[in-house]
């Protein structure tokens, strides 16, 4: 079944006792906002905190195909209705749900969202926002159509510092860039050998509807469910989908791009289940006005990611003993925050840098500022960052994540609630998505250059054009 079928299905029974949208943009200000969650494991939990945090949400329902959190969650919000079946919450509640949070490993973020949508439903979609390009294009064109208030979630996006670097690169601090180097040493790939045979589901565990729209696998303890589906080519999206959509998201952003012309991978040779445990993708973009002519991007995940480049260097990485002139003016802008930062001639454990005309800018994952570098030393930007930080009312930073986290999501709540705007709508998200996904597709093909037809939405290399969509198994 392909997912237009899927949807359709699953939409049509669920209209059938929805006769109108429940809730629309722009409602009475006073208004509470009812809040469905799908998914409540793991970062399922944390999402539904951070929402439930905001003094104008009222949680009315919770769905997850693990009694377990279901359980959990349901202490914490007994006034909520329980549901393992996602379709099944939507079509018993439809008129008793304001919006969604989709909170479940990736395979199902479209599925779910995509119902909700068709209801009318304002969505909020953990990262990344689908598990198929195809998928983040229909997100895209039907929160358009619908008018609909989304928001992925891509919670550092809304947090000081990116929003500092963002504006910093817009106002020309390094001048054009030609160059992003970005990198995580995370792992969420599997190199090891497919699984044998099958284990008992646990009795909390739903396997059916955990598999979803996905095709039917037999059960492996520790394989899948609860952490390990990220490392599976059918179920998550790798390093690059978990941790590179937020170390992604802000030179993106600040550079405005779009999706890339090219997209060539180093990895081992695929085997057709788990994600290349290292892989260095490079991607090439079209200009925008804060690029050069084009620009080269370069992702590097694994352990022991980067790989070390002159772009890469550090004042003090090649000689550790420093002249006194020289710590001290590292010292002038050193910025002390929490413990555990990486030392100036350190690169951090993650982060991003831009390789510009005018030097380059290094920026940490996460909780730091940003720090200029040109001609092999540390620029003081502390006017610059003050300056831009007036202009924009960006306020302090503020370095307790229990503080920041929840703002990406307040942000949502509001939107719904008819004040303001959310900063990763699908609009951005799904190309953002469309970047990160072409780059797994890209694994696949290790050492070859495929060719992107943004316009067409296919690749010129035929071969690969399969692996943009999927087919939904019915469940």
């Amino acid at each position: 079944m392909n997912k237009r079928e899927f949807i359709k299905k699953s939409v049509a029974g669920a209209l059938g006792i929805m006769l109108v949208p429940s809730f629309l943009k722009g409602a009475n200000s006073n208004a509470k906002l009812r809040t469905a969650h799908i998914g409540v494991g793991n970062m399922g939990m944390e999402d539904l905190k951070a929402v439930a945090s905001h003094s104008a949400v009222d949680v009315v329902a919770l769905c997850d195909v693990d009694a377990k959190n279901l359980s959990v969650a349901h202490k914490m919000h007994p006034g909520a209705r329980i549901f393992s079946d996602y379709r099944t919450m939507l079509k018993e509640m439809g008129n008793e749900i304001d919006a969604v949070i989709v909170s479940t490993p990736d395979h199902t973020h479209a599925p779910a969202s995509l119902m909700a949508m068709n209801m009318n439903k304002p969505v909020y979609c953990q990262k990344p926002l689908t598990h198929y390009v195809s998928e983040s294009r229909e997100m895209k064109k039907l929160a358009a159509e619908k008018g609909l208030v989304t928001q992925m979630g891509i919670q550092v996006h809304s947090f000081y510092d990116y929003k500092l670097a963002t504006l910093l690169i817009q106002s020309g601090i390094i001048g054009k860039v030609h160059t992003v180097h970005a990198w995580s040493p995370k792992n969420w790939g599997y190199d090891g050998p497919l699984p044998e045979g099958e284990d008992p589901v646990p009795e909390q565990l739903d396997w059916n509807l955990w598999l979803g729209t996905s095709k039917k696998r037999p059960y492996k303890k520790g394989m899948y469910h609860p952490g390990n589906w990220r490392k599976l080519m059918d179920y998550g999206c790798g390093t690059l989908g978990d941790m590179g959509v937020h170390i992604f998201d802000t030179p993106y952003n600040a550079l405005e791009l779009d999706v890339p012309r090219t997209i060539t991978t180093q990895c081992r040779p695929t085997n057709g289940f788990g994600f290349p445990e290292h892989n260095i993708v490079t991607y090439e973009f079209p200009a925008t006005p804060y690029t050069a002519k084009s620009l080269k991007w370069i992702w590097y995940d694994g352990k022991g990611a980067p790989k070390m480049s002159e772009d890469l260097m550090l004042p003090g990485m090649e000689a550790k003993k420093d002249t006194k002139a020289q710590k001290d003016a590292n010292a002038e802008h050193k910025v002390s925050l929490d413990a555990g930062i990486a030392a100036e001639n350190e690169l951090p454990e993650q982060g991003a840098m831009f390789v510009g005309e005018k030097g380059r800018l290094l920026l940490p994952h996460f909780m730091q500022l940003p720090r200029k570098i040109s001609n092999g030393k540390y620029v003081d930007i502390s006017k610059e960052i003050a300056k831009v930080s007036k202009e924009h009312n960006l306020g302090e930073p503020i370095r307790n994540y229990n503080l920041e986290g929840p703002k990406h999501y307040h942000q949502f709540v509001d939107a719904c609630l008819g004040k303001g705007t959310t900063t990763a709508p699908f609009d951005y998200a799904a190309r953002l998505t469309e970047t990160i996904l072409l780059g797994t597709i890209a694994g696949r093909f290790p050492g070859e250059t495929l060719h992107w037809d943004a316009e067409a939405g296919k690749f010129k290399e035929e071969k690969a054009n399969k692996y943009l969509s999927g087919d939904y198994r019915e469940f």
